[in-house]
C-alpha cells in the first residue's frame, strides 16, 4: 500500500461528512431513519497546497497520477491521530509564480481491507 508523501497541506481543509442513511415517511409526518451499510459515514477531504515548490508539486502530481484515480493510499489529514485509505479522482496544479505552485485535490476515504 503507498503512503502519500509527507508534504502537510496549507490551512484551510475542508472536510465533509454525507452518512448513508435511509427514511421512510409514515403517515401524520411521522419519519424513521436509519444508517445503511457497515462504512456509512466515509469522510471527504478537500487539501490544498498553496505555493510550495514545483518539486513538492510535481512529488504530490506524480503520485496522484500513478494511482490513476482507482487505487488507494494512505493519508493522515491533518489533525487526525491516524491514518486511512483515500483515493484521488480530481486534483489540479497551478503555477502561480516561478517555482511555485498550488495543488488542489479532493480525498475521498474508501473503505478496503
Amino acid at each position: 500500500m503507498a503512503t502519500f508523501p509527507a508534504i502537510t497541506p496549507s490551512y484551510g481543509l475542508r472536510k465533509s461528512s454525507s452518512p448513508n442513511v435511509r427514511e421512510v415517511q409514515f403517515g401524520d409526518g411521522y419519519s424513521m431513519r436509519t444508517v445503511f451499510g457497515l462504512n456509512q459515514n466515509l469522510k471527504s477531504y478537500a487539501p490544498k497546497w498553496s505555493n510550495i515548490s514545483e518539486t513538492d508539486a510535481d512529488t504530490i502530481s506524480t503520485f496522484l497520477d500513478a494511482r490513476g484515480g482507482q487505487e488507494s493510499f494512505d493519508w493522515t489529514p491533518p489533525g487526525e491521530g491516524s491514518s486511512s485509505k483515500f483515493i484521488c479522482q480530481k486534483w489540479s496544479k497551478s503555477i502561480g509564480y516561478k517555482n511555485r505552485a498550488t495543488i488542489q485535490a479532493t480525498f475521498q476515504e474508501v473503505a478496503e481491507p
